[in-house]
């Protein structure tokens, strides 16, 4: 069975000033998400699921439906703030979504295969894909799951502080932790990330998350339980937020599951800020020169 992919796309991209997962930085238009549909189905992924506010879905259809006709399965879930679906009674008021975890919990019904997560508007490479779908189709079970580690120094913005998840591996490769930088940035030609008013040094190659996680059906009832209890204890927290490295966590220290940690020496590259996106597209027309990919990516 073909493992799928669920892009995490709801989001508000407050930062960028507008809906970055759909402008275009393609030579034709296209979208970050093209590119990562495009090596997703090169790698052997069988189906693309958007989770979308349901107010995006005419955009995103009108967008993508009729590329990717007969190329790959397509289906789109809405993420919302109806609690009442995880069996909670009370109001909790929200502006923003509860988070990437609860996410991708709206895809709970539709999954039926081993899946991967990765985010809208960033850029990961084929080779992550590729080393994400063999595992998924040759290693993966419930307790048994992967993200993949890109090197620090390849995934950070010229134009300010970047959030990561900073990723700590046994010796067999097994995630032992992930610990949330929440100012990481480049100084003087070194990494440093910032906390409590101090600076500290990171490595060139030190592992981080960018959400590109690789789980079976199984973890949907773990992180449902989570996140009942997660949302009843943040209710008056309306900016708390329900995050997948939260289940990673969960499952690490519980030793319900373990983690590999895929390395990849790919060249991240996502829009944070809209200072980014000329560098995006730069980095694009840089691919397609060098053959990774067609100048019209769908023919």
């Amino acid at each position: 069975m073909k493992p799928t992919l669920l892009i995490l796309a709801a989001g508000m991209a407050s930062r960028y000033g507008s809906m970055k997962q759909i402008d275009g930085f393609g030579p034709n238009g296209e979208t970050i998400i093209d590119y990562s549909i495009y090596d997703a189905i090169k790698a052997g992924f069988g189906k693309v699921i958007f989770i979308i506010k349901e107010e995006f879905a005419e955009n995103f259809k009108s967008i993508f439906d009729e590329k990717l006709k007969g190329k790959i399965d397509v289906d789109y879930v809405y993420q919302n703030f109806d609690l009442k679906q995880f069996g909670i009674d009370e109001e909790i008021y929200r502006e923003k979504p509860w988070g990437t975890a609860h996410a991708i919990l709206s895809g709970r019904k539709v999954v039926k295969e081993p899946f991967c997560v990765i985010n809208a508007d960033d850029f990961y490479g084929y080779d992550a894909f590729k080393k994400m779908a063999d595992f998924l189709t040759t290693e993966v079970n419930d307790a048994n799951y992967a993200i993949i580690g890109y090197k620090i120094g390849k995934t950070l913005s010229d134009f300010g502080a970047v959030s990561r998840g900073v990723c700590k591996a046994d010796e067999s490769g097994n995630l032992t932790e992930i610990v949330e930088r929440t100012k990481v940035y480049k100084k003087d030609g070194t990494i440093v990330y910032e906390e409590d008013g101090q600076e500290f040094p990171l490595d060139f190659d030190t592992p981080v998350s960018m959400n590109f996680w690789g789980f079976t059906p199984a973890v949907f009832s773990i992180a449902e339980d989570l996140f009942r209890t997660f949302a009843m204890e943040n209710k008056d927290k309306p900016k708390a937020e329900f995050f997948i490295p939260l289940v990673g966590e969960h499952l690490v220290n519980t030793n319900e599951a373990s983690f590999k940690v895929v390395p990849t020496d790919n060249q991240w590259f996502g829009v944070t800020y809209k200072e980014d996106k000329p560098l995006v597209q730069e980095s694009i027309d840089e691919l397609i020169k060098n053959g990774n990919y067609p100048e019209k990516l769908w023919n």
